[in-house]
């Protein structure tokens, strides 16, 4: 099994969450998450006032899939986050040792 994690554009979530759907990714956890990468955010007037905003608002979503569902899952991130421009995001796969359904106890796999 493997945890995907993707760090995408507010902007692209939904394009996200329909083709990992389409690809059949059946749960996910999705987190409103700040950060940076080598963007290191911008700044903005406000009220005649400059600030520096660099701490940029993204949407985390993660996932357990199958070894055999991982490849196209990461495919389906990549072509829908995916705008060319800085800023598009990361993608991080791991390996799972162990998932367990906590209501009957299904272990591996099933869990999912």
């Amino acid at each position: 099994m493997k945890k995907i994690e993707a760090i995408v554009q507010p902007s692209r979530f939904d394009a996200v969450k329909t083709a990992l759907q389409d690809v059949g990714v059946e749960g996910m956890t999705v987190s409103e998450v700040r950060g940076h990468g080598r963007q290191k955010g911008h700044t903005e007037v406000y009220r005649g006032s400059e600030y520096t905003v660099d701490l940029l608002p993204k949407i985390k979503v993660e996932m357990v899939v199958s070894d055999t569902l991982k490849d196209a899952a990461v495919k389906a991130i990549l072509k829908a986050a995916k705008t060319g421009k800085i800023g598009d995001g990361k993608i991080f796969v791991s390996t799972v040792d162990e998932a367990i359904r906590i209501r009957n106890e299904d272990r591996g796999e099933i869990a999912l």
